[in-house]
Formats: structure tokens, sequence, C-alpha cells
């Protein structure tokens, strides 16, 4: 039994690691913009195969890329709007992902590439930005806004 140390190293602790939804959505902006920026990375992406699990094409990149921009564009206009990007975003990638599953493999709109793979992948990711865009608060309880 840690007694009241350990319970205010532990409340330490979560405060040091909580990250709030605009710092999120600059996390995210970084990961989308990489992860369409390495879909044209010869070696990482063969054969339009990024990473050898999902179907990659031009059009594919480039929407990873315009939605970490528009990730770091809405996190640079304050926690609201970033909140607000991840429960949009969160949508449409949650829609994306149910396009995904009767596409199969073949062309989501006659544009971008998707398997399986992408569509399970495409699921994830708006669950996640739908859970980031409504669960997590705009700044962390307990904390003053700083002006």
């Amino acid at each position: 039994m840690l007694g009241p140390v350990g319970s205010n190293l532990e409340k330490n602790m979560a405060k040091s690691i909580r990250l709030t939804v605009q710092q999120l959505g600059f996390v995210w902006a970084i990961l989308f913009m990489l992860g369409g920026i390495l879909g044209f990375v010869p070696g990482i992406t063969k054969d339009q195969m990024f990473l050898g699990i999902f179907m990659v094409n031009t059009p594919h990149g480039i929407m990873h890329i315009v939605s970490g921009a528009l990730f770091l564009l809405t996190s640079l206009l304050g926690a609201n709007m970033a909140r607000l990007w991840f429960r949009i975003f969160g949508t449409i990638y949650t829609i994306l992902a149910i396009v995904g599953f009767f596409v199969g493999d073949g062309l989501i709109f006659g544009l971008i590439s998707n398997n399986q793979c992408d569509a399970w992948g495409h699921a994830f990711l708006g669950l996640i930005l739908l859970i980031i865009g409504f669960a997590i608060p705009v700044q962390p309880a307990g904390e003053q806004a700083v002006v």
C-alpha cells in the first residue's frame, strides 16, 4: 500500500501523459502526412502495396497527405476546431470503411485504391478518431485554460 505519496505519484503520472485534443491533432497530422508520403517511397510501397498490406495509389496517398494537413490546420486554429475535425474526419473514415467493405479489392468512388485491409484500417481509424472527438476533453479536467 503506497498511501498518499503513491496516490499523488499516480495522479502526477496520469497528468503528464494526458494529451489534449489539440495535441492529439498535431500527432495525427504527422502520422497522416508521414503515411501519405511513405506511400510514394519505393521499397515501402511495392506493386501498389504499402508495407505489403494496404493497397495504395496516387489519390490514396494524396488523400492521406491532405488529411494530415487539415489536421495540422484545425489544430493550429484551436482545441474546438481540432475536436470538430476529429468528429468530422472520424465520420468520413467510417463511411469510407463501409464503402470499402462493399467495394472489396478495387477503387472507392472510382478513385481511391482499396482492399479488405484498407477497409479494416479505415474502420479502425474512424473509431479511434470518433473516440478522440467525442470522449477526450478539449482540456484536461481541473486545468485552467491559458489566455
